[in-house]
């Protein structure tokens, strides 16, 4: 404290002279007081040897301490001590001045082997005392206020309640217990608190709405004694440098001298906060109730809005009713337990749903890649079934087609096409590329000899076929249509990168790139197969014949990319070999000398 004691003694004598009910010190002055004229002629005499004298000074101005010890004995005042947990001390404290009796047995109090109290000259005038300790939440809030803390045996009362005690000419308060929980009654008036003596502060507001004077005003007579009169008056410091500064729920900067206000005046106006001993009895029950009524509308299949709409308005009713019960009567139930119960459970509920939404998507989704798979392999087996020389050629196209796709992926070439979905869409349509067959007469399609030049024309629209037949399926099926690269390739398998191709003559980068895919893979398996009109190339011979055809026939990176897979491709075209078909089939003359310096098949 920045003062002289004789002048915080005038500050007492002042505050006393407006006649308060109780005056209480939120100041512990542990060292004596160095301005003491006595302290001066001690410290002459000890460091000068010299005897100093003060002549016309009252013998009870010589020493500060003992001034104020007087001063605020004769005002009754209400002196502060501060308890310690971390160490022993061993000079006994006074004795508080208060007392207690009734359901002492069912405290558990903080027990304090150490204590702060003011000098001697002080405490030993001082007939009733309060500790000022106050301790935190684990949030660093303060809620709550020690009331009663023991020491060597003695239970001490906090300095708000002793100071109200005092005002109400009360020397003892009763413990009581009651199905609500513990209780001190002081006088009239009753002070919930828990088995550890703590009690919860209700506040009316923030700092500031509690009302205050300067010490300054009150030693120059700038105030009014009817501020004073009947109150109970805390003298102390708000100063944030002596660290009692709060952070409270409705304040940031909460000075622990107006804390002490605070809770003298929740126990003057008996609105103390109380959380009676049933109230997590009865959050937990309540919770229980709500979580049965989740569970009964979720096994009854009731929707989220439902869910939710109930979640909703059962956690806004609890929080009504806990409000109006607290702001009638000053008990306050609990509400974390149910309204965890119901957000949990309403988060449950919403997971639950999603996951069977997700999985009865998966299921759905499963269900239309088989029936996209039997789609294709339906159509597939048509027309294998009308040009049985092709063998095993859908399957291994196929996969020719995906290992291809997959390495022009690697590749960083068609990047922004070759997503892992079209590539899955590529394998799948693949064996559709021939379905155009089904439209050629069985006299051409099976023919074992050359075609005519019209029964080639004919021939050659099986492309076109291909097409008509997948988009007219294609028309019948919205969303996300399969097809449309099953059409693509079927159209565009025999277009060629330099435009001599047909049906349309379509050239480079016109041409689709699943038709330009398809062509690499479909050629060279019509190379390497046995037909009825040719025996089967051997790979390098394959290999080749399209490298020469690059740049004209083929895109030459869709043809590249083939190539630098030919390991995989060779290994495809062993895994899935061609049955012998019709063994001792007489072969056509016309194909067993192939035209000199060409090749010919048909495809």
């Amino acid at each position: 404290w920045p003062w002289p004691r004789y002048r915080v003694a005038e500050l007492v004598d002042r505050i006393a002279a407006g006649q308060p009910s109780a005056i209480a010190m939120d100041i512990v002055f542990p060292e004596a007081d160095r301005t003491s004229l006595a302290d001066i002629r001690k410290t002459f005499k000890r460091d000068f040897g010299v005897d100093v004298s003060f002549n016309g000074v009252p013998p009870g101005l010589l020493d500060n301490d003992g001034y104020l010890g007087q001063e605020m004995a004769r005002a009754g005042v209400v002196g502060a001590q501060y308890f310690y947990f971390d160490h022993v001390t061993r000079t006994p404290p006074a004795r508080p001045g208060v007392g207690f009796d009734g359901r002492v047995d069912l405290l558990s109090l903080d027990r304090a082997p150490g204590v702060l109290d003011s000098v001697d000259a002080i405490a030993s005038e001082t007939r009733i005392s309060g500790f000022v300790n106050s301790r935190l939440d684990s949030d660093g809030v303060l809620r709550r206020l020690p009331l009663l803390i023991e020491h060597d045996g003695v239970i001490h009362a906090s300095l708000a309640l002793a100071a109200t005690m005092h005002a109400l000419g009360v020397d003892v308060a009763r413990v009581e217990s009651d199905p609500g929980g513990l209780s001190l009654k002081v006088g009239s008036h009753h002070v919930p608190i828990d088995r550890t003596g703590y009690a919860l502060l209700r506040f009316n507001g923030a700092s500031r709405l509690y009302g205050s004077l300067s010490a300054v005003d009150v030693l120059a007579g700038r105030f009014k004694p009817a501020d004073l009169r009947g109150k109970i008056v805390f003298i102390g410091s708000s100063a944030v440098g002596l660290h009692d500064v709060h952070r409270t729920a409705v304040d940031a900067g909460f000075s622990g001298l107006k804390i002490q206000s605070v809770m003298a005046q929740n126990i003057l106006d008996g609105n103390a906060v109380r959380v009676p001993a049933w109230g997590g009895k009865v959050a937990l029950l309540v919770g229980l109730l709500i979580a049965l009524a989740f569970s009964a509308m979720f096994i009854a299949g009731r929707g989220l809005l439902a869910l939710a709409t109930v979640g909703v308005v059962s956690g806004a009713a609890l929080v009504a009713t806990v409000a109006g019960v607290f702001v009638r009567s000053s008990v306050f139930v609990p509400l974390a337990a149910p309204l965890l119960i119901a957000g949990s459970l309403l988060v449950l509920a919403f997971v639950a749903r999603f996951v069977a939404s997700q999985r009865r998507a998966q299921r759905w989704r499963k269900q239309l890649e088989n029936a996209r798979q039997v789609t294709i392999e339906s159509m597939a087996a048509v027309a294998e079934t009308r040009d049985p020389d092709t063998g095993a050629h859908i399957k291994r196209t196929q996969h020719y087609v995906r290992a291809i796709a997959r390495q022009l992926q690697r590749t960083g070439r068609y990047a922004e096409l070759l997503s892992r979905e079209y590539i899955d869409l590529l394998f799948l349509s693949a064996p559709l590329h021939d379905i155009g067959k089904v439209g050629v007469p069985d006299h051409i399609l099976l023919k074992p000899g050359p075609l005519t030049e019209d029964e080639l024309k004919v021939m050659r629209r099986h492309a076109e076929f291909g097409r008509q037949i997948i988009h007219s399926t294609a028309e019948h099926i919205e969303g996300d249509n399969f097809l449309v690269v099953a059409g693509e390739i079927a159209a565009t398998h025999h277009e060629r990168w330099d435009g001599t191709g047909y049906p349309e003559g379509l050239r480079e980068q016109d041409i689709p790139l699943s038709g330009r895919i398809m062509a690499v893979a479909d050629v060279y398996d019509a190379l390497i197969s046995k037909r009825c009109y040719k025996d089967p190339f051997p790979h390098h011979a394959a290999r080749s014949i399209m490298h020469s055809l690059r740049g004209s026939t083929f895109d030459p990176g869709v043809l590249d990319a083939f190539l630098e897979i030919e390991s995989e491709i060779v290994q495809i075209a062993a895994r899935f070999r061609d049955a012998d078909v019709e063994k001792g089939r007489a072969k056509l003359a016309a194909m067993a000398n192939p035209v000199r310096g060409g090749v010919g098949f048909t495809c």
